[in-house]
Order: structure tokens, then sequence, then C-alpha cells
């Protein structure tokens, strides 16, 4: 127990990987690539462009561990939108036990309160996660700029760059970051490339300038350029991963993808046809003027989407158009999905007002169906196709997610789901809730085996999902093929346990604007997605896009409504060749710029032999398991896992468990990626290191241990050792240091074994082996004063082992020297690294072994 709690406590690492001590995940090999490919860099600036699901959240917290625990950094600051500043905080401290504050406008004041005049909080908070919606404004921007942390991680950076106001300001702000060439800087996307050249180069000369302009000149000039961005930029699909060496089946689960269409009919078609009709009226009337023919046709297209998602959703967009409530700004990213930092708020029925007169009649009518109609929701032919689709899913075993566009669809939805499974557990999350609260209803579900979520897509991006929900339904049709993905993303991804995600999409096979949507838009990106394996965004041309469904809508519809076609001349031609740029350009980013180069057998062999050093899940749940039962809280077993009770605790080690938010019963396990509502338990968890932090500091100071201390010497018999063989628990103690383009001197230590035969003052087994004797099985105790006697002479006999210490640890220090020299060249480059011991070495423990029967 001694020398387990020793090991799980240390946090300095003497190994190249010196972040694998403070982790509580296991990374995969791909995931490491990132980690390598910085490691090289005097400066770090990469910009990480892995797909939806693949971990690009792990692969920068590797980055940000491993310059903190090699004191390249002291300080870093995350930015991401509002929705994902939760998820940062969360996964900084349960994957890589780092405390970060979270800074939006809700919390800045509270933070800053009792601060110095002069000081920023981002000086006074060293790890911080940002909101850029919080931090984009003009005098936020300065105090931000001036009080910079060394390393910045932008969070879903292609929302950065752009022609809006928003995403200027927030380029803006990259740029002056970006400025400082001794700044890090790691970039997240997964859509790093939109079709939009002068968008990708904004995003790539934030890593250097030089990259702004593209590649340029000759062949060879465009190779050089090539070949320097590479060092900067890592790019892959599933498929690099899953279908190369990586070998990482087990990582994604399989995905099955299918249509449940269904048919509008009676009166729900009806109300779809004259709805229509209607929307088609307002865009004649509309005339030559282009202000007003484009807000005629978003406010169709918006009052269509609200139809054709509900007659709940068609009751509210139906009232604002009548009230004249109108933002023309916020239609276009409401109407398109557009991903600018809007989901909190994009969930709400758009307002598509008219000033015309003469459709107040017309208008109310129409309401008055809807509501009809959304008090016969049994009757509706898409709830009843939704409700069948769901059965087979939970007959299946599926846990389901539903996605709607619309707070007023999931919540109707979320009553009528209630009302046909009263057992099952059903929660609705919209933009109606803040952030905290739609991960607090979220959490409530982990002990429900039978839970169905309903949400808008303030949850596509944000709170993963993939430990509770494993299906996802999407009920209404994006107009954005890129949220479609990220709502997929949600469940498949990296630490999906289930090995089936299905994905279904509902849409009406009759109706004028979801056949629309398919054509013009899903049905193109999916297209390009298998023939290429890229998932290409809807390209960045709204007035394209926007006559292109129009014209598809009207020609789909039929009948007279053909004739309106022609006005909308080469709409769907000119969208078409917008789709192959993008297709063109992303194929061509990523064969020029993906990262091949680092192999698994590059990566693996120095990871593995640190995390065996440090400890990985069997000495974990070795420890914890032999700690609670000494603490007075053993483990319950509870089918394939464990309870623990974190009341049961003694009071020091419950005080800090409860400061952080860990009381009452809990299951858990010990192996990465556990099953929904299982709390995983790595070596960092709180609980595990209060526990050994408590043991080992214990052992060295008996009387202020927190419980039952640990002795530090024994001697018993046991079938192990054909001769007495004394053994020591060490602690060794090392300078690395580094030389590169800076100096540096850092502090590592590690737990270690040395065990000797009979008298002789050389060693017989050495680390890993010597310390396995102390898991064998003791035979029999010796009696006390045989006991004492034998610990005794041992003591005595410290002397004589010196110089064996001594050379095992110059040893150690020169093979770790070795692994971070094979790090180094691994990753093509960077600083080398020299491991000395520092002497004596701590010996923590003191124990003789006797043979049986002596």
């Amino acid at each position: 127990m001694l020398a387990d709690a020793l090991r799980l406590s240390l946090r300095r690492g003497a190994g190249p990987f010196r972040s694998a001590a403070h982790l509580g995940v296991e990374p995969r090999a791909y995931q490491l690539v990132p980690l390598m490919m910085a490691l090289k860099l005097p400066v770090v600036r990469l910009l990480i462009a892995d797909d939806v699901g693949i971990g690009k959240t792990i692969e920068a917290g590797l980055i940000i561990r491993e310059m903190l625990d090699r004191g390249l950094i002291d300080r870093f600051s995350v930015l991401c939108p509002p929705h994902l500043v939760e998820q940062w905080v969360s996964e900084l401290a349960e994957k890589f036990d780092i405390d970060a504050v979270a800074v939006t406008s809700a919390r800045a004041r509270s933070l800053e309160r009792g601060l110095p005049a002069a000081q920023s909080l981002f000086e006074a908070y060293p790890h911080t996660v940002v909101s850029l919606d919080y931090i984009k404004a003009d005098s936020r921007r300065d105090e931000f700029a001036r009080a910079c942390p060394s390393l910045v991680i932008v969070d879903e950076a292609h929302a950065c760059i752009g022609g809006d106001r928003g995403r200027h300001q927030r380029f803006e702000l990259l740029e002056r970051l970006a400025s400082d060439e001794e700044r890090h800087m790691l970039l997240l996307t997964a859509t790093p490339h939109s079709g939009d050249e002068a968008a990708f180069d904004r995003l790539l000369g934030l890593i250097s300038p030089d990259f702004a302009g593209g590649p340029q000149g000759d062949e060879n000039a465009r190779m050089r350029y090539a070949r320097r961005l590479a060092q900067h930029y890592v790019q892959r699909r599933r498929p690099d991963i899953t279908e190369s060496g990586w070998h990482e089946k087990r990582t994604f689960p399989v995905h099955q993808v299918k249509d449940e269409p269904f048919s509008l009919s009676g009166e729900f078609g009806a109300f779809h046809d004259r709805v229509l009709d209607y929307c088609l009226a307002v865009t004649q009337r509309a005339g030559a003027d282009q202000r007003s023919r484009r807000l005629a046709f978003w406010g169709t297209l918006a009052l269509m989407r609200c139809v054709g998602s509900s007659p709940a959703a068609a009751i509210n967009a139906l009232r604002n158009r009548l009230s004249g409530v109108v933002d023309e700004e916020a239609m276009q990213p409401v109407v398109f999905d557009e991903d600018e930092g809007l989901l909190d708020q994009g969930d709400v029925e758009p307002g598509t007002a008219s000033d015309n007169a003469e459709e107040r009649g017309e208008l109310t009518e129409l309401i008055a169906i809807a509501e009809s109609l959304d008090r016969r929701r049994g009757e509706d032919p898409k709830v009843a196709r939704l409700l069948k689709v769901l059965k087979g899913l939970l007959q299946e075993g599926a846990k389901p997610v539903i996605f709607c566009r619309f707070i007023a669809t999931a919540e109707a939805l979320g009553e009528e789901i209630k009302r046909a499974w009263p057992k099952a557990d059903v929660v609705v999350v919209t933009g109606r809730l803040p952030p905290e609260e739609r991960r607090t209803r979220i959490d409530r579900l982990e002990d429900s085996e039978s839970r169905i979520l309903v949400a808008t897509d303030c949850l596509s991006e944000g709170i993963n999902l993939q430990a509770l929900f494993d299906a996802v339904v999407h009920y209404d049709l994006s107009w954005n093929p890129t949220r479609h993905q990220q709502r997929e993303g949600r469940v498949d991804r990296f630490g999906q346990r289930s090995p089936v995600v299905r994905s279904v999409t509902i849409f009406g096979d009759n109706s004028a604007i979801d056949g629309a949507v398919l054509q013009v838009i899903l049905r193109k990106a999916d297209a390009i997605r298998k023939a290429t394996g890229i998932s290409v965004p809807m390209p960045e041309d709204s007035e394209g896009v926007t006559s292109a469904l129009m014209q598809a809508l009207m020609l789909r519809a039929g009948g007279q409504r053909e004739q309106l076609a022609f006005d909308f001349g080469l709409s769907s031609e000119r969208l078409d060749g917008k789709w192959r740029d993008a297709e063109e350009n992303a194929k061509a980013s990523r064969a020029r710029y993906a990262q091949g180069a680092l192999k698994p057998d590059d990566v693996l062999p120095e990871w593995r032999q640190m995390r065996a050093l440090n400890g990985g899940p069997t000495e974990v749940a070795r420890f914890t398991e032999r700690a609670l039962k000494r603490a007075g809280a053993p483990l319950e077993k509870a089918g394939q896992h464990h309870l623990v009770h974190l009341d049961a605790m003694p009071d020091a080690i419950k005080e800090r468990l409860e400061a952080r938010g860990l009381r009452g019963r809990r299951r858990v396990g010990f192996e990465d990626d556990p099953a929904p509502g299982v709390t995983h338990l790595g070596r960092v968890h709180p609980l595990v290191a209060s526990l050994a932090e408590s043991l080992a500091e214990g052992a060295l100071d008996p009387e202020g241990a927190a419980f039952r201390p640990l002795g530090r010497c024994g001697a018993w018999r046991t079938r192990a050792v054909a001769q007495m063989t004394t053994l020591m628990l060490l602690r060794l103690r090392f300078k690395l240091i580094t030389s590169g383009r800076t100096n540096r001197l850092l502090l590592a230590e590690e737990a270690t074994g040395i065990a000797f035969g009979g008298l002789a003052p050389v060693p017989i087994l050495e680390g890993h082996s010597a310390l396995e004797l102390l898991e064998a099985e003791a035979a029999g105790n010796l009696d006390e004063l045989a006991a004492a006697r034998q610990l005794q002479r041992a003591h005595e006999r410290l002397v004589s082992y010196q110089p064996a210490i001594e050379a095992f640890a110059a040893e150690r220090g020169a093979a770790l020297s070795a692994d971070h020299l094979r790090l180094t060249e691994a990753a093509r480059g960077g600083a080398t690294v020299e491991v000395v011991p520092v002497l004596p070495a701590d010996v923590i423990g003191l124990y003789v072994l006797l043979p049986e029967g002596e």
C-alpha cells in the first residue's frame, strides 16, 4: 500500500512525457501526435483540425499539461464560444488535473471583486476559460491583450474568421495576440476550410504571417511552403485513424444511418400547402427592390422552417409576423443555422414581420388552423413517425437524443413522448435554460435506465453526451450540414461505450421545404463526404443558397408555382459551382497539409513505459480498494462496478472531496471510458489522489496522519524468495537540464525499488520487478523480537547498500535521458534533456523477506 500510495501521489515525472503523472484519461496513440509536433517547436503554433469527435480537446489538454509540467508556461487562457465554457472547465479538471476559472459576462465581476485596481483578473487567475462573446468587446479586448498569458487556445477557431461584425471583432483580437511572436497558440476547428480561400488564409496567418498568402511561386516554392506548414497543421479523418497503422477500431463505434420519411396528409398537409401559397405570394409582392426581395426570401424560408417543424413553432412564427416583430440581422443566421456563437438564442422562432395590411386576415386564419392542429398532435404524421422510430430504438436498448430546431417544437414533443412512455425519464433542454441548468438536467439522468433527451441545437455543441446516449434522431432537418455532423458528434465520439451509434433523419417525402433542403444542401454535402471522406461546410454564399432553395421550393411545389422559378436565373448552377469549389479546396488542403509523418511506433513505447511506471488502472484499482478498507469505507460490489460511500470517509478526506463537489454515494470503475453513470477513478481523481497523498504523508509524519498511518518497515516469511532479501522502497529525485532555445532546470521524482540478496551489497532486483515482491503472499509472521532484530540489522546494512543505490540512480538517469532523446528524434527536433540524479536517494520503506522455513 505504501509503494502504491507513493507512486500514485507523485506528480513530477522524470520521463519524456512529464504530463503522464497528471492525467485522468488514457490517450490513444493518435492523440499524442499534436503533442509530439508541439514538443519540437520553440514557439508552439498549431492548427488542430481533426474531425468532430476525434478528441481535439484531449489533444489540446495534453499540450497544455505538458507545457505546464515542463515549466514552459505558467499561465494559459482558453477562448471559446460561451456554450463551451463549462465543458472546457470540466474537461481540464477531470482529465488534466487543472483547476481553471470560467470568465463570462455573468462571472467576471465576482472574479474581479477584491482585486487591486491595477491587476487584471487574467493575472490573478493563471488558468482561465474565457467566453469569446465576453472578451471581444473593445474595452475587454484591450485589457486581455495587455495581460494575456503566454499560451492561448482558441476553440472553434473558424467562428473567429469571417466578414460579419462578430467574427471581425474576434479576428482582430486573435490577430493582435498572434502579433507577439513569442506567444504560443493552439487553434482548434473541425472545419478549417469552408471553401472561402480568404478566410482560410486569415486562419493560417494566425500561425505565421508567412502562411497568410498561401503558396506562391514555382513548384519547389510551393513544396517548401507545404512542408513548413505541415509542421504546424494536423488534420485527420476517422478513416486515417481506424484504417491505418494506428489500429484504433475500438476507439469509435459503428455508425448506422437511416432515413425515416413520412407523408403529410389530411389537414396537416393542407396547412403546409396553404402556408406555402401564402409565402410564394409574399415573394411575388416583394418586387424588384433588392432589400425587400432579400427580406421576403428570408422571411418566407424562416416561416416555412417553423411550419415544417411543428404546428407549435408555426403558431409562434405566425404571431411574430402578425405582431410586426422582426430582426433583420438575426434572421439570416437563424434561417441557415450559421455558427456564430448564437446557439443559445438560435432556437427561438424568428421574427418575419410584414407591413402589408392585406396579410393580417390571412395570418389570423393561419394561426387559428395551427392552434387547432397543435391540439391534435396525436394525428400529426411527423409525430407519429417519431413515436414509431423511438419505439424501435428503445426496444433495441438505445438511449436516444431527439434534436429539434425550435423551442416550441421541443417542448411539444417532450409532452407527447412523456405521454407515450410515462415511466421513462424524459428531459427537454432548450435555449430557455442557462448553460448550468442544461448540464444539471442531463446529469440527473445518470442513474436512469430509460432516458430520453429532447433538445434544440443549443446542445449540438458544448455538452458531450456520449456517456449517457448512443442514438441521435434528427426530428428537424438542419439547413447546415456541419450542424448535422455536430449533432451526431455529441454521441458518436471518442469515449462512446456503445459498439453501435444510430442516426435517424425524419423528413417529409412530400414536403416541399424538406425536399428543397435535401436537394440543395444535405444530399450534396453527404455525396461529397462519401466520395472524399471530407465533411465540407455549406458554401458561404447566402444569396446563392437562398435563391437555390426558393427555386427548388417552387419547383417541388408543382402546378402554377413553377412559373415563378424563372425569376431565379442560374442560382442552382451557381450554388453547384460553389459546392464543387468547396470540395476541391478542402481536398487540396487536406492532401497538402495532412499530418502523416509521425507513426505509432514513434509514440507508444515511451508513453506505455511512463504509464506503467506511474501506475495504470490495475495499480489504481488495487490501491483504492485497500486504502478504502483501511479508511473504514470499503468499496461495495454493485454488478460489474462498485459503489463508494464518500460520506463515510475520515473527516480530513471528506472535507477535501466536498470542496470538489464529491459527496454521497457513487458508482465507480477503474477502466478508461466507463459505462454511463459510472465515475472513472484514475490516478488524479480527487478520491484516489486524496487517499494516496494521505497515506504517503501519514507514513512520513504519523502524528499528522488523517487516519491510521502505514508503517515504513516490516519483516515476514514468503515463498517468493530463496534467500534473505532486503528490499527498499525508494524515492529517486532528478534534475532535468533542458538545452535548446532556452535553458531550464526542472526537478522530478520517481517511486521505485531495489532488492539485495543475503548480506552481499549487490542488487538482485531493481525497479518494478523489485516492488513486485511486495505483492507476493506472506507465508507467515515473525515474532516481534525476531522481526525487530532483522530490521535493525537491515538498517545497519544501509551504508553498504549506498554505492549500489547511487549506481542504480545513475542508470535510471541515463535511461531517462535516452528516453528523452528518442522522443526528440521521433518528433524530428526539439530541446535536448539530460536527467541527472540528486543524491542520496530517499529510503521510504525498508523490508526484510525471509524464505519459508527459516
